[in-house]
């Protein structure tokens, strides 16, 4: 009964921001954006990419075997495998850093590795194969090249550097074996696996949704939607990142760190940037950093993995994406 009752207040928020009569509230300005991105992300969002991401997840959890998750990206798992297969799986995968999550909290709590697990986050969203055709396309091919290189490049570095930096964790976690989430019991008729995937599916988006939602109100407040401005004026960000320095490219990671991208949006939205002076070192920065992470991204992270291995994580993604933005200025100078 008290997971009926979570279940029926989840569908009326839900329904209360798909609804929300953004035209009748009596606020303005950054107020008036968070709101309407809230909005915009259940309308376009929720129903059409992370709700079937929750059911991926929940078929991940019971019906995947852990073993064949451990076999491909488990802590013993072979590293040219586990970090190939999760650096480029993000190829074929159309997803956010928001609906990437549900993915990777499933393989995470089935057994695999940190690194492997980490690899797999970070590429999903970032080397999205329609994305970099379109940022080549839209952007010039220099930056469609450099963000599909970085992307693989990235994922496998941020992985392996989180693997050894949280080496002794991770061996305990793999040893007293803390992945057993949704472990599969011998015999369950069909009936059973149905109703043990549809609890799975609810677990993944109890924990997940709340927090996204709050961080999409955030980023909205803070940043706006595309187009439009929230309490930080895009003029502001547009004249930090004119230029190649340091400061440039160090401050585009940081702002597409905490901006919300939903899937190819960040391509039009660069393009505006680019336009009105926006250097390409960090463009590239943005590029990098911003598809995979965002504020509602970063809160459900450290929900499971923790607070450090989160913010170590972000510091990661940050600061090679700031490095990678000051060297591809210097080359297409």
């Amino acid at each position: 009964m008290k997971e009926f009752n979570k279940f029926i207040f989840s569908i009326v928020v839900f329904l209360g921001c798909f609804y929300l009569p953004i035209e009748l509230l009596p606020v303005q300005g950054a107020l008036f954006e968070a709101f309407a991105l809230v909005k915009w992300y259940a309308r376009e969002h929720v129903l059409l990419c992370l709700i079937p991401a929750f059911f991926i997840a929940g078929a991940i959890s019971v019906f995947v075997s852990k073993a064949v998750v451990i076999k491909y990206f488990g802590a013993q798992a072979k590293k040219i495998l586990a970090y190939g297969v999760a650096s480029v799986s993000g190829a074929i995968l159309a997803v956010c850093s928001c609906t990437v999550l549900p993915l990777f909290s499933g393989i995470y709590k089935r057994g695999a590795g940190l690194g492997p697990a980490i690899a797999f986050l970070y590429s999903g969203p970032a080397i999205n194969i329609l994305a970099v055709i379109m940022t080549a396309r839209i952007l010039g091919w220099q930056l469609g090249l450099a963000r599909a290189i970085g992307a693989v490049l990235f994922s496998i570095a941020i992985g392996l550097c989180m693997h050894f930096i949280f080496l002794k964790e991770e061996n305990a976690r793999q040893a007293e074996g803390e992945f057993q989430f949704g472990e599969e019991k011998k015999n369950r008729s069909l009936g059973q696996n149905m109703a043990h995937f549809i609890f799975a599916s609810w677990g993944f988006a109890k924990q997940i949704l709340p927090l996204l939602l709050l961080g999409v109100l955030v980023a909205g407040f803070l940043l706006g939607r595309p187009g439009q401005e929230g309490i930080i004026p895009s003029r502001f960000i547009q004249m930090l990142v004119g230029g190649n320095s340091l400061f440039s490219n160090f401050f585009a990671a940081i702002a597409g760190a905490f901006m919300y991208f939903a899937t190819l949006t960040e391509v039009p939205i660069l393009q505006g940037l680019i336009g009105a002076g926006m250097g390409k070192g960090p463009a590239l920065s943005l590029l990098l950093a911003g598809p995979a992470l965002s504020l509602p991204n970063m809160l459900v992270i450290r929900s499971v993995i923790g607070t450090k291995k989160t913010v170590v994580y972000v510091g990661l993604v940050v600061v090679m994406a700031t490095l990678s933005g000051i060297i591809f200025g210097v080359i297409v100078k």
